[in-house]
């Protein structure tokens, strides 16, 4: 069993190659940090008790996972937000704005443009008819994960069930979300 020391040393001594390693494999210096953070953290949590021996191993394993999680939410968000690209407003890119207050009509914008202000509604009921269809699960862990931007520890510590559980759920509801919208002609 490691002490303490044994596991400090020893996340000391990985740390610049597990952010390299990171930081070549997301191109994202901050992600980089977060992802080699919350794989460190997990050794940590999880397995501190384990043999000295075994934390190289079990750190690459986690380490690779993170990464995947961070590719896994990246396509995610992407994905909604070539879906939610269509509402915005012609302003800034730079312009920070909830995808709920672009779709709400806001007074000259929504008498002046009544073709928009449909359009956001229509889409806006598919959305919304898409999610009510999905299991309670998939609908919880769904708009947890990618609306809350809660991580996966966070929702299954929400949900009361495994990490695994969470992927799970998201990535059924994820499938089922753009083969339902596919259907009704909104390109994802």
């Amino acid at each position: 069993m490691a002490n303490p020391k044994e596991l400090s040393d020893f996340l000391a001594q990985v740390e610049r190659r597990a952010f390299k390693q990171a930081a070549y494999a997301v191109r994202d210096d901050h992600a980089a940090l977060d992802i080699v953070q919350d794989a460190m953290m997990k050794l940590a949590e999880k397995y501190s008790q384990r043999p000295v021996e075994e934390f190289p191993m079990l750190f690459q394993r986690i380490l690779q996972n993170a990464i995947r999680d961070y590719f896994r939410r990246q396509k995610v968000r992407n994905l909604w937000t070539t879906l939610f690209s269509s509402f915005s407003s012609g302003q800034d890119e730079e312009d920070d704005h909830d995808l709920l207050e672009r779709l709400a009509p806001h007074g000259d914008e929504a008498r002046n443009n009544p073709s928009d202000q449909l359009e956001r509604s229509q889409t806006l009921k598919l959305i919304e008819a898409a999610l009510k269809k999905l299991p309670q699960r998939q609908r919880e862990a769904f708009v947890l994960r990618y609306w809350e931007d809660m991580d996966v520890a966070e929702t299954a510590a929400v949900m009361g069930c495994s990490e695994g559980s969470v992927k799970t759920h998201c990535s059924r509801a994820v499938h089922t979300m753009a083969a339902a919208l596919g259907k009704k002609g909104i390109g994802l």
